[in-house]
């Protein structure tokens, strides 16, 4: 694919949703972070369903870590791998308190640091919530940068290196949110809606879908 298609993909992507954003609920970069950790392995509507609950009485790394593991398990039982997401869960809160004077790093060195924080999860809060301009790369990206194909790679980290190559620069901030929506609700894994995609014409993918 070349930059002019590239180019146009992203311009029709910000003409539609000018302001994309996470369809994770939060108000704080805390609040952020406690629901990508729960989201992994899990959607964003029962991250939201759980944290709509577990927020208004515990949304700060001290307040999270009084509730303690079990009882921030009664909170989250119902996403899956909750036990393990509510350790890593405390013991970032722990960290967060004696290293970070309960705020949550600005760097991804630190927050990689944290339990259950992995690269993509640091990139999402250095995007999101702090406004950098870095690509986190999920199942949906990694999915639509290879059929398109925007940036193919056999890898999440070969993916997410071409894409922060082939997208231009003033698209890149918001091209995370872009494509996971894209990938959430068009470019879907088992049968994409060619029919109601709004870059059909441009994606290479030699296998589109009639209406």
């Amino acid at each position: 694919m070349n930059a002019a298609k590239r180019r146009e993909i992203f311009a029709r992507f910000a003409a539609a949703n000018p302001h994309p954003t996470t369809e994770l609920e939060y108000t704080t970069p805390f609040e952020l972070l406690v629901a990508v950790v729960l989201s992994a392995q899990a959607t964003d509507k029962s991250v939201n369903l759980a944290t709509r609950i577990l927020f208004p009485h515990a949304n700060t790394p001290a307040a999270l870590l009084a509730l303690g593991q079990v009882g921030l398990e009664k909170y989250i039982q119902r996403i899956g791998l909750y036990k393990s997401k509510a350790k890593h869960l405390i013991e970032t809160c722990r960290i967060l308190l004696e290293q970070h004077n309960g705020e949550v790093p600005t760097t991804r060195a630190a927050l990689e640091g944290l339990p259950g924080v992995g690269r993509k999860t640091a990139n999402v809060l250095l995007n999101t919530a702090f406004g950098e301009a870095v690509m986190a790369v999920d199942t949906h990206i990694f999915r639509v940068a290879n059929r398109i194909p925007l940036a193919p790679g056999k890898t999440v980290l070969e993916v997410e290196h071409k894409l922060m190559k082939n997208i231009p620069r003033e698209y890149l901030q918001d091209a995370h949110h872009w494509l996971i929506l894209h990938g959430r609700y068009i470019c879907k894994a088992r049968k994409p809606d060619c029919p109601h995609c709004l870059i059909a014409d441009l994606c290479e993918y030699p296998q589109k879908t009639a209406g």
